[in-house]
């Protein structure tokens, strides 16, 4: 399910002069029997609802006053979530003539034409106060506090985030907590400022569009309006039109392929920094501990700790925090059966709470590996919103591949790399003329839809790029490896990182170390390999200065450890 809560506002929305049918109360009902939750927003005082709404014990929350309160019916346990005014405001609306007033919990409200003197009183007070309108119904509360703030508690004491809420409702004071959740619905007698904010307006007015729109939510999870929330799309790249390629939030899986440091970080960066900007919780799974701590997101496991399944679970209970699993402490041979009990689980934790709402899997052939016997006990039927990195697509089994909507490719060879794509899925390519590879850009294909492949630039994160410093210090960068062979090759000598790099560099021959330097085979390999532009640019510097080799070699020791932390 997509929708996990309804949010409804009372009057004038699911109650009509201050009462609710019986239909509506059903409808609630099936709402509820259909495993989701039911959230009553109201500008009302807490008594007041008592006395005329005999329903409450259909709702998981009540949240009241405009958002200050919030009321539990089933424990009957009371939140405040901001301060009465002082009774000397109170005291100064009376004698201003403000009648009637009805002071609440937190809430002070009454009627129009008395604004004026509201504001006078705030003014004369010089408290921080807002004013709300509702119709003709003026609330004053504490800034910072409205229907969104109230929701916001409920939803988190539930579990759940506001991109699991529809919301409902009818007037002014609705706004905020209907543009906070994922879709919003007014209902046909709704004010023309909410009609013209939500992704639908209801054919029935009051609690016969509520029931109205319940019933599509329970048949098939307002399937039709999911192309109505533009607001919710995630850029992926920019088109060659300067327009942005963009996926929806659900029911999407992406493949990002390409070789070792051709771009796939950069692309996943960006794509897990934009989906939580957006406030969809992301979860990523981290083979080679490549991810360090990006901002935003909170590193769980590391060489000396191996992380379990239940720590992991326990931090995504709150929709609010992003993780990386860093799966450094569990050994390469052990990795596809930790995802094996890690892939359930978050299935099951989504189901009942609608996250993590993007799944990241980093080298994902280290955890699903072609020939991996237990995949189809893992793999649900059907799987969305997880993102695949890997270098090779025949590195993944093809019950994964099968299920990928969208392939970006990175690298010198991107036709080869979605040719290899298109063998092993069986998903037939046609490759446009003229479609050539160029630096900054991927190759993108959305397998499902009917046309061609094309290039998209790369997005980058705006803030800090992850980027595979662990690697590049104490990996194995492989073919892209440093070699000190001298004047005449004399040597081979192979440093396969930056740790490497410095120990060689300490002790090798004088007349070797300057024959690279001199060559500016140093920067060359920092810009080219390590893909470290500050790094090379500092490199190019010492290598045009005319210093002693002792410094140069201090120099360069320095330079890199002052960018990456290498082990002693």
């Amino acid at each position: 399910m997509r929708y996990l809560a309804l949010a409804a506002d009372y009057d004038g929305t699911i109650a009509a002069d201050g009462k609710t049918s019986k239909a509506t109360a059903s409808a609630i009902n099936r709402l509820r029997t259909s495993g989701r939750r039911a959230i009553l927003v109201t500008g009302r005082r807490l008594e007041d609802l008592l006395a005329v709404c005999p329903h409450l014990d259909l709702f998981d929350y009540v949240v009241a006053e405009n958002g200050a309160l919030v009321y539990s019916p089933a424990t009957r346990e009371e939140t405040l979530l901001g301060k009465r005014p002082p009774a000397s405001f109170i005291e100064r609306l009376r004698s201003l003539g403000v009648y009637p007033l009805e002071v609440g919990r937190v809430i002070v409200a009454t009627w129009l034409p008395h604004h004026t003197a509201v504001l006078q009183a705030i003014q004369e007070t010089g408290l921080e106060l807002l004013i709300v309108f509702n119709k003709n119904a003026v609330m004053i509360l504490p800034t910072g506090v409205n229907k969104a703030t109230g929701l916001d508690y409920a939803l988190r004491k539930l579990g759940l985030s506001f991109h699991e809420a529809v919301g409902i409702g009818d007037a002014e004071n609705d706004h905020s907590f209907l543009a906070r959740c994922e879709c919003s619905v007014a209902v046909s007698n709704a004010v023309p400022s909410i009609r013209e904010t939500t992704a639908c307006v209801t054919r029935g007015a009051n609690g016969a569009g509520v029931t109205e729109l319940i019933d599509e939510i329970v048949a098939n999870d307002l399937f039709r309006l999911q192309d109505c929330l533009p607001q919710h799309l995630i850029a992926i790249g920019m088109g060659e039109d300067g327009t942005p390629v963009t996926v929806p939030p659900y029911g999407v899986n992406i493949l990002i392929i390409g070789p070792s440091g051709s771009g796939k970080s950069t692309i996943t960066a960006g794509i897990a920094e934009r989906l939580m900007e957006q406030a969809y919780q992301v979860c990523i799974v981290d083979p080679e501990g490549d991810y360090g701590s990006p901002q935003g997101v909170i590193t769980l496991g590391d060489r000396q700790h191996a992380v379990g399944v239940g720590e992991v679970l326990g931090i995504l209970e709150d929709p609010k925090i992003n993780l990386n699993v860093n799966l450094l402490g569990i050994p390469l041979s052990d990795r596809p059966e930790f995802l094996g009990q890690l892939f359930p689980s978050l299935r099951t934790l989504r189901i009942r709470t609608g996250r993590p709402h993007w799944l990241i899997l980093d080298e994902a052939h280290h955890m699903l590996p072609r020939e991996w016997g237990h995949l189809s006990d893992v793999l649900p039927q059907s799987f969305g919103e997880t993102v695949f990195v890997t270098v090779h697509a025949n590195h993944l089994p093809s019950a994964v591949l099968s299920r990928i909507d969208v392939v970006m490719a990175v690298g010198p060879s991107p036709e080869k790399t979605l040719e290899e794509f298109s063998s092993a899925s069986g998903h037939a390519l046609s490759w446009p003329a003229g479609l050539l590879h160029s630096d900054g850009k991927a190759i993108v294909w959305f397998v499902r839809e009917n046309k061609a492949p094309f290039a998209a630039a790369i997005m980058h994160a705006r803030g800090d790029r992850i980027r595979h410093r662990r690697k590049y210090a104490e990996g194995d960068m492989r073919h892209r490896s440093f070699y000190f062979r001298g004047p005449g090759d004399r040597h081979n000598i192979k440093a396969h990182n930056l740790a490497i790099f410095s120990q060689i560099a300490e002790g090798i021959h004088e007349d070797t170390w300057m024959y690279h330097l001199h060559r500016g085979d140093y920067s060359k390999w920092f810009r080219d390999s390590v893909k470290d532009a500050y790094l090379a640019d500092q490199m190019e510097r010492i290598e045009r200065r005319d210093l002693a080799p002792a410094e140069t070699r201090r120099l360069v020791r320095d330079l890199i450890e002052s960018r990456y932390t290498l082990p002693e």
